[in-house]
Parts: C-alpha cells; sequence; structure tokens
C-alpha cells in the first residue's frame, strides 16, 4: 500500500447532503442563542440601569452592525426552534421516511425564511 488512507470514514470521505448539513446548522444555530442571549441579557441589565446606560446598548443595537446581530439572532432562532419541532416529530415516530425526511427539512428552510422576512417586516413598520 503506498498511499495512506484514514482508518476510519472522516468528513473528507462523505458528500454533504441536506440532512447532515441541517444538523451541523442546528448546533450552530444553538451556539448563537447561547452566544445572543449574553447580548439580550446585557440589553435587559442596561435597561435596569437606567436611561444613560439603556441608550448606550439601544445605540449599539440601532446601529447596522448590531442590526445584522439581531437579524443573525432572529434567524438562527426561527431556523432552531422549527428544526427542534422537526426533531420531535421524530421522537414520536412521524416524518421518518428519507421522503418525509427531505420535504420537512425543506419546509423548515422555507418557514425559516418566510417567519424571518415577516418578523423584521413587521418590526420595520
Amino acid at each position: 500500500m503506498g498511499r495512506q488512507r484514514p482508518l476510519s470514514p472522516h468528513l473528507q470521505v462523505y458528500r454533504p447532503q441536506m440532512t447532515s448539513v441541517m444538523s451541523i446548522m442546528h448546533r450552530a444555530a444553538g451556539i448563537v442563542l447561547t452566544t445572543g442571549t449574553l447580548v439580550m441579557t446585557a440589553w435587559l441589565v442596561s435597561l435596569a440601569m437606567g436611561a444613560e446606560r439603556y441608550g448606550i446598548v439601544a445605540a449599539a443595537l440601532a446601529h447596522p452592525l448590531g442590526q445584522f446581530v439581531l437579524f443573525g439572532y432572529s434567524v438562527a432562532l426561527i431556523y432552531h426552534a422549527l428544526n427542534g419541532i422537526r426533531h420531535l416529530g421524530w421522537d414520536i415516530g412521524i416524518g421518518l421516511t428519507i421522503p418525509e425526511v427531505y420535504r420537512n427539512g425543506q419546509l423548515v428552510l422555507v418557514l425559516t425564511a418566510v417567519l424571518t422576512v415577516v418578523l423584521w417586516t413587521v418590526v420595520w413598520m
């Protein structure tokens, strides 16, 4: 054997599939939600500390970068919630065939986009 090969399968061997990508996205959304909760906590603490401190945090969140962070947080929140509902369905035996898994995965992605747009449309009105 002239060529060194890995002893067990790893990410270089597999072609990404929707199910594996959505699983990774679910974990990443959980991380975003954890760190975003720190921002939300800072906002709530600033609210309790008075108008001056609240004004600083509110100005930071009103900045385009702050808006981008809030947008990312909302996408992660909606995706994580919808995908969590999808997983709960699997736990009770609903949607486990391969076509159903792909269909409800696509539904989660579409609903995430639609609900995020609806949320931000309501916020900006």
